[in-house]
């Protein structure tokens, strides 16, 4: 039994091992050169989150993807690279925006520079990730620029709230489609059509990633409430503290208005109060571990791992296939 990728996938061929890892290789030469400026100062922020590690899951997704063709084609660690430098600068942007502290066990870019150093790093990430997808051809660029949007509209949307008479928790799943969703599909689809797959697989990759990308996102709002800054490499409630509503919040509020139970109201009254208070905000981490929302986004977080598992159906048999199909289950594994 190998491994494979930082994402810890276990794999009984050699051969796809050797693929994936000279890829991942490959992608974090790229994403060094990519972040380099004439200016020292651009280069040590602009890597302060590639150097900081992470599981790259997005990367590892376009080589197992681009298995299905010709994974040594000029095109997929490129294309790698683009995807990894996006998700790189939104998490730039997501942090002022969220005004947190840490980000992968170091310091967020906000913290150690300020707010303004931050996005203008994102900034310049997004106009690396443009320059590097220019020279994949005018289709990447489309794909890749529908998928943005999708991304910034899923942050706007999530940030608007829903509308009127609008459930909560639907309008949150469209919000992590597109905000989520929409780049690890990017990933899959740039994967296998880089490789030169059929597409009939590129786009049975593109839906596995859109729901893989969805549970990801889901497993990460079950991980804001139970883990430890250890498990997770952020601020344990930085969701919480700023009063972005999660889905645990929202099963959290749904069973409130539903059933009226005093605790519940309670719980409630104190999540949308003012969690700035070291003291509050512990407690309300403390009793939202216990509350069966907390239970009811990790068996959502299933639900659609289990849908993107399905999604596989039509591909070939072979290790990569289970490898993908295994990449279900870690996201699952990481909501437990």
């Amino acid at each position: 039994m190998t491994v494979v990728g930082p994402f810890g996938l276990s794999v009984r061929d050699q051969a796809l091992e050797a693929d994936v890892q000279t890829g991942l290789a490959a992608v974090e030469a790229g994403l060094l050169d990519a972040t380099k400026s004439d200016v020292p100062f651009i280069t040590e922020a602009a890597q302060h989150l590639v150097l900081a590690g992470g599981k790259r899951f997005r990367p590892l997704l376009v080589m197992l993807a681009a298995q299905f063709g010709d994974p040594y084609a000029p095109g997929v660690v490129p294309s790698a690279v683009v995807v990894e430098l996006t998700h790189l600068a939104t998490l730039y942007h997501d942090d002022v925006m969220d005004e947190a502290d840490v980000r992968r066990g170091v310091d967020s870019a906000n913290t150690r520079w300020g707010n303004s150093i931050a996005v203008l790093t994102g900034d310049f990430l997004f106009a690396r990730a443009s320059h590097t997808l220019a020279d994949l051809g005018p289709e990447a660029v489309r794909i890749q620029s529908e998928a943005f949007e999708r991304l910034v509209t899923g942050q706007i949307l999530e940030t608007a709230g829903p509308s009127d008479g609008r459930d909560p928790v639907d309008h949150y799943l469209d919000v992590l489609g597109g905000k989520t969703g929409s780049l690890v599909a990017v990933s899959c689809r740039f994967g296998a059509m880089m490789a030169g797959a059929d597409q009939s697989v590129v786009d049975t990759l593109t839906q596995y990633g859109e729901r893989l990308g969805v549970a990801f996102q889901l497993a990460d709002d079950v991980l804001d409430i139970a883990s430890d800054s250890h498990e997770s490499g952020k601020t344990p409630g930085t969701d919480l503290r700023e009063g972005i509503p999660t889905l645990p919040v929202l099963h959290l509020r749904a069973a409130a208005a539903a059933h009226g139970r005093p605790e519940d109201l309670e719980l409630v009254a104190l999540v949308d109060g003012d969690l700035t208070d070291d003291t509050r905000h512990a407690e309300a981490l403390r009793r939202l571990r216990a509350h069966p929302a907390l239970e009811q986004a990790r068996r959502d977080t299933v639900r659609y791992a289990e849908e993107a598992r399905a999604m596989l159906a039509p591909l070939p048999d072979g290790y990569a296939k289970a490898a993908l199909a295994e990449m279900c289950d870690a996201v699952v594994h990481r909501a437990r």
